[in-house]
């Protein structure tokens, strides 16, 4: 059924959709009103049988999720930003027990400084922590990417993030298909785990391991992984057979089969970069794009033949690796050893700047007119660094970097454009 529905609200019929059994929540923007539209939906009635539990933190969401998991329901819940490093300990834990969790992250920006806008830092902090991870382009990827999580999670025994980008895709209205519970449940089959806590045969989880076992056991993590990377293919062209549209998969290319220079990126500005890859085309610039559904396990083999024939390769970023640069890049290039094309890293989009068409234009010609940096940051304002620089240098107690950065930047009201 076609309905004009906001992001998160579709992401909550989706998840209702799936039938879970437990839902824990804790509030954090932007991710809350998925977790309100499940809880009304339990509420009335209309998601039953499901419990949902309001939790004091989203550490306590996630123990109640690795629990409820563990004792063989259905689980889910949903965060954001701090909310998911909050979860640390405790997404370790859920992956390294092998429990199938599905959990909503709408990306958003970490601290400090506060920023409660859309960034990708706080699921890149997370990208080896053992959880797959999947990204939506928009809100109606978004609901499908839940319906294969619940079920890629359940064949592997893993937990899966669905990352979806806060605010841009969460807050916005789109037209999306919902499907019919008939649909969902003949795609995804009720839940059988792998394994659960029986008092008729009790076993414990979590137990100490020594040397003896540990590489064993990471090495096992690791190799669950690897199948997901041969399993998520056909479970896309399987969805793909009973929903009549596109979803999910490893990824995608877009214009890429002739393309010279090829863009890759992941979330929501890969729609604004195909914009500008056609403007760019009706130029007849030779350039394509490579967008990114599956960042963990990063599909390494699927990457380096889309990208075989490139001879520059433009990775934007939607977040910073401190004193390294690019997250996304390095992975690329683990993907194309000895092909001589060159890959350029592009911070774009911290804190919720705005990534336009324009910028993205510029950046893409100066990499093939070959002045772009190696690492560049899209519309850095560089006279403002320069001045916080120059007065850390000349003022001992110069104050906090952010409360400088505002004063030279001034009223932002004020500023043109």
């Amino acid at each position: 059924m076609l309905k004009q529905i906001e992001g998160s609200r579709a992401v909550a019929e989706a998840v209702a959709l799936s039938r879970p059994e437990v839902v824990c929540a804790y509030p954090i923007s932007p991710q809350t009103h998925i977790v309100e539209a499940l809880g009304e939906a339990v509420k009335s009635g209309a998601l039953a049988p499901c419990e949902f539990i309001n939790v004091e933190s989203e550490f306590a969401a996630m123990s109640v999720a690795i629990g409820a998991s563990a004792a063989g329901a259905r689980a889910y819940t949903a965060t954001a930003s701090q909310g998911l490093l909050f979860m640390t300990e405790a997404l370790f834990n859920a992956s390294g027990l092998g429990l199938p969790i599905v959990m909503t992250v709408a990306n958003r920006a970490l601290g400090a400084p506060i920023n409660i806008w859309n960034d990708h830092s706080d699921a890149m902090s997370q990208r080896d922590c053992g959880w797959i991870q999947l990204f939506a382009e928009n809100n109606q990827e978004a609901l499908d990417l839940h319906l294969q999580a619940f079920r890629l999670a359940e064949e592997l025994s893993l937990p899966v993030m669905v990352c979806m980008d806060g605010f841009i895709l969460t807050h916005a209205y789109e037209r999306v298909d919902v499907p019919a519970q008939e649909q969902v449940d003949a795609y995804l089959p009720r839940f059988a785990p792998r394994q659960v806590l029986d008092p008729a045969e009790p076993v414990s989880i979590g137990a100490m391991v020594g040397p003896e076992a540990f590489m064993e056991v990471r090495y096992l993590a690791h190799a669950k992984q690897v199948q997901a990377l041969e399993l998520i293919p056909g479970w896309a062209d399987e969805f793909r057979r009973a929903f009549g549209r596109e979803a999910g998969g490893l990824m995608h290319t877009y214009r890429a089969e002739d393309a010279e220079t090829i863009v890759v990126a992941l979330g929501s500005v890969i729609g604004t970069i195909k914009d500008t890859v056609d403007e760019l085309r009706a130029q007849g610039v030779g350039i394509g794009v490579v967008a990114i559904t599956c960042f963990r396990p990063w599909p390494l083999a699927a990457v380096r033949a889309a990208l075989v024939n490139a001879r520059r390769v433009i990775v934007i970023e939607k977040t910073l690796a401190v004193g390294i640069g690019g997250i996304v890049s390095n992975n690329v290039r683990a993907a194309l050893p000895g092909s001589g094309a060159a890959v350029y890293t592009v911070i774009a989009g911290l804190g919720g700047r705005a990534i336009t068409k324009a910028s993205l234009a510029k950046a893409f010609a100066d990499a093939i007119a070959g002045r772009l940096e190696a690492t560049t940051f899209l519309d850095l304002d560089r006279q403002v660094v320069e001045r916080v620089l120059a007065r850390e240098r000349e003022v001992r107690r110069s104050g906090p970097i952010a409360e400088a950065v505002l004063k030279e930047i001034g009223p932002v009201a004020a500023r043109p454009g």
